[in-house]
Formats: C-alpha cells, sequence, structure tokens
C-alpha cells in the first residue's frame, strides 16, 4: 500500500480560483496524502522549484515520486490519482485526464488566475526574480 506516500501540491493561495479548486481537489487514498502548500511562503520545496528554474506565476506544481510537474502536467497527474467524488473532482478527471486537453485548457485557466490577481492588485510571487513583479 501506499499510504505512506506523499504528494506535494504547490500555488498561490492568494488567488481565489487556485486556492478553491485545490483545497477541493482530492486523490485516492491509494496514491498517498496530498499536502497542500502556499508558494507565498518561505519553504523547501519552493526553494527546489526555483532551482528547477520553474515560474510559480506561470503553473502550479505538484510533486510526485520525486518528480516535479508543472502547469498543465501537474493538473493532468492530479487527473490522474484523483477521486471520482464530488462535481469538481468528476469536471476535474473528465477534462484534465487527457495530457492534451490539459495542455490545450490550463493556458485558459492561467489567463483567468493573472486577471483576477490583477484585479485584487497582488504583486507576483516572482520565484525567479523576473523584473516585472506587479500584475497592475
Amino acid at each position: 500500500m501506499n499510504d505512506h506516500k506523499k504528494i506535494t501540491l504547490v500555488y498561490d493561495k492568494e488567488c481565489p480560483a487556485c486556492h478553491f479548486y485545490c483545497k477541493r481537489i482530492d486523490i485516492e487514498k491509494t496514491a498517498g496524502s496530498l499536502d497542500r502548500v502556499d508558494a507565498r511562503a518561505a519553504s523547501a520545496i519552493m526553494e527546489e522549484i526555483t532551482r528547477a528554474r520553474l515560474d510559480i506565476d506561470q503553473g502550479m506544481v505538484l510533486k510526485k515520486d520525486g518528480t516535479l510537474y508543472y502547469g498543465a502536467d501537474a493538473i493532468n497527474e492530479l487527473a490522474k490519482i484523483g477521486v471520482n467524488k464530488g462535481w469538481l473532482n468528476r469536471l476535474n478527471t473528465l477534462f484534465f485526464r487527457s495530457r492534451r486537453l490539459s495542455r490545450l485548457l490550463y493556458p485558459l485557466f492561467k489567463l483567468i488566475r493573472n486577471g483576477l490577481l490583477k484585479l485584487l492588485r497582488k504583486t507576483k510571487i516572482n520565484n525567479l526574480n523576473n523584473k516585472q513583479s506587479k500584475y497592475f
């Protein structure tokens, strides 16, 4: 049994859409336990993401079995191990279990996230220290 496996989902907790999705998404118990981490808080996983040169402002990260999945690949991997209970989990499985569909739809969700953060006047996380650090 793989119950001891820790799977880590790193996302922007200040984004209302990201927070809603990540708090309600669930995985099969046989896949492991899902640890949700706020990308705005200093952590070892954020250091690892930065060392891997993954821009957290452009996509969430899922760490599973020592591998970092980024953006569309992260949401696709979540769908593969997701439960089929509740409307959000069912929609997640329906839309994102397909890698092709995940890659097609993820940019739309990223656009929505960036728009929400701009409306809320939130700064970017800017883990890669890019010059432009605000959405507005």
